[in-house]
């Protein structure tokens, strides 16, 4: 399972001081077993330019979803399904990783490490910047730190998809009325036999939602937050 490619996607929506932040992480070390894809989603033009200046940079691959859809952002569900695609015809592991998360190479590999016979999914723990367990994971805020076996939700923000679960869980069953998808695929993945697994001892750096930022309203106006996601129809999970 550890010589196998690994691909890693970042799906992009503006944000670009923390997309230069995350970028720089990812490619802190020469040492790279993996390939990047870059999902674009709409972004306004300069930070497009901008992204096309980075991928010439650091050689990744930029897909810009407004040169192959007329389908407005956010368009996860086109994200991971070319992703899947990828990943399968290329016998890999895939990991996603936020924008607004910090991840190293290190991070990479001891996602890759913890996989085993039988893992769906392999997830890091997010921390703050003073090192406290934040958003998504406020309820693995006492666990031990340690990697732990969880049918929990486990998010995007850096979290690998083994190549078993890819082949098991074809993406083209997701609902297209949604518009994210991480508790429908870890529900998927323990429902299809799989174990997922937080690392505890494995934290990356989590600014939260800095693409969008009125879903902070979550935490400063919970009220206005709800009344945007129901009657405005965002962030269907």
């Amino acid at each position: 399972m550890k010589n196998r490619p690994l691909h890693i996607i970042m799906p992009v929506k503006d944000s670009i001081e923390t997309v230069r932040e995350a970028l720089a992480h990812l490619y802190a070390s020469a040492d790279r077993a993996w390939t990047l894809t870059v999902y674009n989603d709409f972004s306004s033009a300069e930070n497009t330019l901008t992204l096309t200046a980075l991928a010439e940079q650091y050689g990744f691959c930029l897909v810009n979803w407004a040169e192959r859809t007329t389908h407005p952002s956010p368009n996860y569900l086109l994200t991971l399904r070319d992703a899947q695609q990828s990943a399968l015809a290329d016998g890999a592991d895939l990991i996603i990783v936020e924008s607004d998360v910090m991840v190293t190479p290190e991070t990479a590999a001891h996602l890759r490490t913890s996989v085993r016979e039988g893992v769906g999914m392999v997830a890091a723990v997010t921390h703050d910047a003073e090192g406290h367990v934040n958003f998504p994971y406020l309820y693995a805020a006492d666990w031990p730190t340690e990697p732990t076996v969880t049918t929990k939700r486990l998010s995007f923000c850096c979290t690998l998809l083994t190549l078993e679960l890819l082949q098991a869980f074809p993406f083209d069953e997701l609902n297209p009325k949604k518009d994210w998808f991480d508790v429908t695929i870890s529900r998927e993945s323990v429902k299809r036999g799989f174990t997922n697994i937080l690392l505890m001892d494995a934290p990356v750096l989590h600014k939260p939602h800095s693409s969008r930022p009125w879903k902070q309203l979550k935490y400063t106006h919970p009220l206005k937050y709800y009344l945007l996601k129901l009657f405005c129809r965002r962030d269907k999970i």
